[in-house]
């Protein structure tokens, strides 16, 4: 009984610690030239598939992924072809040339003519309100629309989720596919950080922690996360005991998590 009290006193103060943490960080003065983070980039436009490009290219120095998406020309999703080739000759970034970003920039233009990003999403989702088969959905839709292949481009888009031999989704041995759940967290959450553009039909208990590196070990060294492996499985583990502070919201807590490692606060 001395043990599982033990436990529990545990768990209880580190819920208090964090709920408090996400009330400090659920401030508009989270996001600054001071504190950099790619979602302000997608504030400014509020728009379901400048956010996924944004989200995509959030990889590396923050300072660098702000540098670039600050240079690109959104409104080159709605346009030709032959404009976005002219426009975008010798961007690159990092994995990215610039024939896998003209490349990037096409693939969402015939789409966004067909679709909204969420009504892609869905199509996976609504099964069994699994945000991972939503993601399968978009990544799939994507290569079937402009099946351009690269290193640097299908590092962007992502593969499909391997499955196992009844067709589900492996948790281990995939990708945790961090930008496509941060880009999750982005569109279904509403508060001071987050988006909310998809406002009816993902329910935000159903998301994934969007595990990077700060999160990852800061998930460590809380307690959050017994693996070892970034991979897919310890994203889950995380969420699942994320779910016992709030069942409803377990994902309220990333933003938090992550400031705290990219602050090095622990």
């Amino acid at each position: 009984m001395n043990i599982i009290y033990s436990m529990i006193k545990k768990k209880t103060i580190l819920q208090q610690k964090l709920d408090i943490e996400v009330e400090k960080r659920n401030h508009f003065n989270e996001l600054s030239t001071e504190k950099p983070d790619p979602i302000i980039i997608a504030k400014q436009y509020n728009d379901e598939y400048i956010s996924l490009v944004c989200a995509l290219f959030a990889y590396g120095n923050v300072k660098l992924i702000m540098k670039f998406l600050e240079s690109l020309e959104f409104n080159l999703l709605d346009c030709d072809g032959n404009t976005i080739k002219e426009k975008l000759i010798g961007k690159y970034y990092r994995f990215q040339s610039s024939d896998d970003i003209v490349a990037i920039f096409t693939a969402l233009n015939k789409l966004k003519k067909e679709k909204t990003l969420e009504q892609i999403f869905l199509q996976g989702y609504k099964e069994d309100n699994n945000v991972l088969e939503g993601i399968d959905s978009l990544i799939k839709e994507i290569k079937a629309i402009h099946p351009y292949s690269s290193k640097g481009y299908d590092f962007f888009f992502g593969i499909p989720f391997k499955r196992d031999k009844n067709g589900k989704i492996k948790y281990q041995g995939n990708s945790p596919y961090k930008r496509y759940n941060m880009f999750l967290r982005w569109m279904v959450r509403s508060d001071n950080i987050d988006l909310g553009l998809w406002k009816e039909n993902i329910d935000k208990k159903d998301l994934i922690l969007p595990l990077d590196t700060h999160t990852f070990k800061v998930s460590q060294k809380l307690g959050l996360l017994k693996r070892n492996i970034y991979d897919l499985q310890s994203a889950i583990e995380i969420t699942k005991n994320l779910q016992l502070f709030d069942k409803q919201d377990p994902i309220k807590y990333d933003f938090a998590i992550y400031r705290i490692g990219q602050e090095k606060l622990i």
